[in-house]
């Protein structure tokens, strides 16, 4: 595999008009990987007595996915996917409260457990798309910056740092959000901490995985887009 430290040379223009060939795909899994952690954050799990939402199991790869986005295909791809998702979590979030406040079909008796586990808590889905949408901009915008600060070197450095500042304000907008004056204090600062802390070992131990796929992408596509003279707004589309 070509060493992703060494830098291809920087292609201009649009990445839209490069006529990528796997965007599509990297970007439905995105959305994918996002939306599943929406609904599986319902659930507070314990792992070796530390308490975490339950898309820690998945969440992660959301992540990972903004770096590859960023770093084969530019900033801008990259907005557009976490707008993509965005609007998506909205749609999913009024689709649930619909069916929630529909009158149940005769014979179901099961209305308590559908609002106890997928009922539409506005505070929550509030936090946690407000949280994925201020984590995803910075961790691209981070990853972007030091692509062209490194000149294309060091991925590592560039897709663990991205994560060390994505992670933090997601973290931290999300547990604070969704369950401030529901738990302890300490308990939201404990959950803060394990999550960050979990979320950046996840990054780290995947590093090999976006390596090669960042590899992969970048000689399929021929393309690896510099953002220089990009505009970081995260207001467009």
């Amino acid at each position: 595999m070509e060493n992703a430290d060494r830098a291809p040379a920087s292609l201009a223009g649009d990445p839209a008009a490069l006529k990528p060939r796997y965007f599509d795909v990297v970007a439905v899994i995105s959305v994918a990987v996002y939306l599943i952690s929406q609904a599986a954050s319902a659930k507070l799990i314990s792992i070796a007595g530390l308490v975490y939402p339950g898309a820690i199991i998945l969440f992660p790869l959301a992540y990972i996915g903004n770096d590859v986005v960023t770093e084969v295909y530019g900033f801008a791809a990259s907005r557009r996917v976490i707008w993509l998702s965005f609007a998506m979590a909205v749609l999913f979030s009024l689709v649930l409260w619909a069916v929630q406040v529909l009158p149940a079909a005769p014979g179901w008796n099961h209305q308590r457990s559908y609002e106890v586990i997928l009922g539409f808590v506005p505070r929550i889905i509030v936090a946690s798309i407000v949280a994925f949408w201020a984590g995803d901009f910075a961790n691209s915008f981070v990853l972007a910056k030091m692509k062209v600060a490194t000149r294309g070197r060091f991925l590592w450095a560039r897709t663990i740092g991205s994560t060390v500042v994505g992670q933090a304000a997601d973290s931290v907008v999300f547990c604070v959000g969704a369950f401030l004056g529901l738990l302890p204090i300490g308990a939201i600062l404990a959950m803060v901490a394990t999550t960050y802390v979990t979320k950046c070992a996840y990054e780290a131990a995947a590093t090999p995985l976006t390596y090669a796929i960042v590899g992969r992408l970048k000689r399929a596509e021929g393309v690896d887009v510099y953002d220089r003279g990009t505009n970081f707004t995260p207001f467009k589309f």
